[in-house]
């Protein structure tokens, strides 16, 4: 089991999930692993005065993209232990 753990967390690191918020207008890009890979902000968010903005909707794209890597990682726990809820598993991405 714990070969298929490590082999499962080398897959997830290397599978890429996208957050997004302002309507896709800035997106983060994050790994199965839970590290921020690259953040994208369209060129209207930055020629403006909205810099407060700004800082929110790159929180909201992060912590969207690491909410759906953290579904990925439960999802392919689930697959390893056949479903069965093992306290502490989910915890180990």
């Amino acid at each position: 089991m714990q070969a298929k753990m490590a082999d499962i967390q080398q897959q997830l690191s290397q599978k890429t999930i996208t957050g997004s918020a302002g309507g896709g207008m800035v997106t983060v890009t994050v790994n199965g692993s839970g590290e921020v890979l690259s953040i994208s902000i369209e060129k209207p968010l930055l020629t403006g005065d909205e810099h407060e903005m700004l800082r929110d909707l790159i929180v909201a794209a992060t912590n969207d993209g690491l909410r759906k890597a953290k579904e990925l990682s439960q999802q392919e726990m689930r697959q390893l232990t056949g479903g069965m809820n093992i306290p502490g598993l989910s915890n180990i991405f």
